[in-house]
């Protein structure tokens, strides 16, 4: 069974640049855990009241167990290179999806 570990964040636009530079550099971190197979870095397409640019990158993970260790042993490490670098220009929410069933389409 996978997982899949979402975190979806709104950046201000005086760092957006920055942010996404920033980012590039920080997925393959956690991805270096060892505790995710692949990460997908996508750009949210609604307009935000709240202003500023808003992301949602999301780590498939192999196992619960694997998304559990993560946790455990590096997301508070990481996610404090995020806070201490942008501080109160960004806004962070985790969401965790189980898989329960994928479909693909084969047009030949």
């Amino acid at each position: 069974m996978q997982f899949i570990y979402n975190v979806t964040v709104n950046i201000e636009e005086s760092i957006h640049e920055e942010w996404l530079t920033w980012i590039k550099a920080h997925i393959p971190k956690v991805l270096g855990t060892g505790k995710f197979e692949k990460a997908t870095l996508t750009k949210v397409l609604v307009e935000e009241d709240m202003g500023g640019v808003t992301y949602s990158i999301q780590y498939r993970t192999y196992s619960r167990e694997a998304l559990d260790a993560y946790h455990r042993e590096d997301a508070d490490r990481l996610q404090q290179e995020g806070l201490k670098k942008f501080a109160d220009k960004m806004l962070a929410f985790r969401t965790e999806l189980q898989i329960v069933d994928e479909y693909t389409v084969n047009f030949t």
